[in-house]
């Protein structure tokens, strides 16, 4: 079997939520003999020889930038990814074409691919995640942007039923594509790990962990500095490249509290492994957030708020607080109690029956027959 892939940005080295997904999506693929031709949208990641190895063939195509695209009808992430090029080289064969994410559905209602098998893999609702945006950003020409963005995305959604099936991440996407779609099935995000590999014990730190660029990021970082870890004695370190200026000044007050910006990956999951607890809050119910996959998988300790885990069957290997003053008391609770045989048994149990990437690859190749 071959397929096209389309990415919207170069799936290596897979150190971010949606580039994890596609990088081991496409390992999967190789494993069960899925010949891939593989089109990724370039913008500072640069070509990647490791992605050689995985597919049959790469073809990169530089992403457009600019205000000017900004005015545009459609939304600027998918308008930022149209190429004739790209057309071109998937119209050389008839293969089924899966486009990751509406960022890459440019070409989805192409005249000249309606007889073609079209799948949309959705990595969230990004409608909605940019709302969220919108309202964690504190720019005000970001915060319009975003807005405007939501607003197109919100309408360029309609596009989603010229696929023959749309991939969603979780239930709660499943449920907002369905007026879209009547062909929408729930696929769980790939990722490396085929079993638990969380060490029991204890440790002395809490961690916070992800790319503090993103304002849903940075929002939960400051209110785990100003909320929640201001006036405990547990130890914080809070890791992610490219902290904001007001992140640096808030940690500055606080002797528990430790940043670590700019930390490669794998220094990153070390951190994850060693941490007591990975406290990992949210404010936009939005997809499956990966991060969270990693601590479960390698960490022990998981406190999250209903929007990180409502309706992803993950709540039940989480402690869950929606309040400060509950999101403390569970701190000191977990700090005191030893990570079990028993947590990771149960914790292995639900994540390999609903997470397992092998399960995953299964309904991905019976989707393209």
């Amino acid at each position: 079997m071959h397929i096209h892939l389309i990415s919207f940005d170069v799936p290596f080295p897979p150190n971010y939520g949606g580039v994890i997904d596609i990088y081991y999506k496409l390992k999967k693929l190789k494993e069960n003999n899925v010949s891939v031709t593989l089109h990724c949208f370039e913008y500072g990641r640069g070509e990647q020889n490791e992605l050689n190895e995985l597919c049959k063939e790469v073809f990169y195509y530089k992403r457009k930038s600019g205000l000017l695209y900004q005015f545009s009808f459609l939304p600027y992430i998918v308008i930022t990814r149209s190429n004739n090029q790209l057309l071109k080289n998937v119209l050389k064969d008839s293969s089924p074409i899966f486009f990751e994410g509406i960022h890459c559905c440019y070409l989805l209602n192409h005249k000249a691919l309606q007889q073609r098998k079209k799948i949309v893999r959705m990595h969230n609702v990004e409608s909605d995640y940019y709302l969220g945006l919108a309202r964690s950003e504190k720019n005000l020409f970001k915060k319009i942007f975003f807005k405007l963005e939501a607003f197109k995305l919100k309408w360029f959604e309609q596009k989603l039923q010229y696929a023959n099936l749309v991939f969603a991440i979780s239930l709660n996407d499943k449920n907002y594509f369905l007026s879209f779609h009547n062909n929408v099935q729930i696929l769980p995000p790939f990722h490396p790990f085929n079993y638990v590999i969380s060490t029991p014990g204890k440790s002395t730190f809490c961690l916070y962990h992800g790319n503090l660029a993103v304002s849903e990021n940075n929002e939960a970082a400051l209110y785990l500095t100003e909320k929640i870890f201001n006036d405990l004695e547990a130890t914080l370190i809070i890791a992610g490249n490219a902290p904001s200026s007001e992140l640096k000044n808030a940690v500055k007050k606080y002797k528990n509290i430790q940043l670590l910006p700019d930390v490669g990956t794998e220094d990153i999951w070390k951190l994850v492994s060693n941490a007591h607890i990975n406290v990992l809050p949210t404010f936009q119910n939005t997809g499956v957030k990966l991060k969270l996959l990693v601590a479960l998988y390698t960490g022990r300790f998981c406190l999250v708020n209903n929007p990180m885990v409502e309706n992803t069957g993950l709540e039940r290997n989480c402690e869950i607080a929606n309040s400060s003053e509950k999101m403390k008391q569970k701190i000191i609770e977990l700090l005191s109690q030893h990570f079990s045989e028993m947590d990771i048994k149960q914790r292995s149990q639900n994540l390999e029956n609903n997470y397992s990437s092998d399960m995953a690859i299964s309904q991905v190749i019976n989707a393209l027959q």
